[in-house]
């Protein structure tokens, strides 16, 4: 059986969690079967610099670290459902991926 899944991802856990729900509704409206939001492992980038701008002084350091967030949502192949998921509002700094899988 052929199907859509479909690739979030983004920093901002609710932008991803909002997306799923408005998928889910449209499953849920046209009757197509759906797997997950299934959560998929977390990256964290690190990045760590030292505090003062010269090598003098106290060696104290900064530690930045970012976490992207992703899911993944398999969709039943239908027409209709998938015209609706493509128009669903992506927030900014939002990644979306489709693509068809047997």
């Amino acid at each position: 059986m052929q199907k859509a899944r479909i690739k979030l991802a983004s920093t901002n856990i609710e932008k991803i969690n909002e997306t799923c729900a408005y998928i889910k509704d449209i499953a849920d409206k046209t009757g197509v079967e759906i797997r997950g939001p299934i959560p998929l492992p977390t990256k964290k980038l690190k990045l760590t610099v030292r505090k003062s701008p010269s090598g003098e002084g106290k060696a104290s350091w900064e530690r930045f670290e970012m976490r992207v967030h992703k899911r993944l949502i398999d969709l039943g192949l239908d027409e209709r459902a998938l015209r609706m998921v493509m128009r669903v509002p992506i927030p900014e700094g939002l990644n979306i991926e489709i693509e068809m899988v047997e």
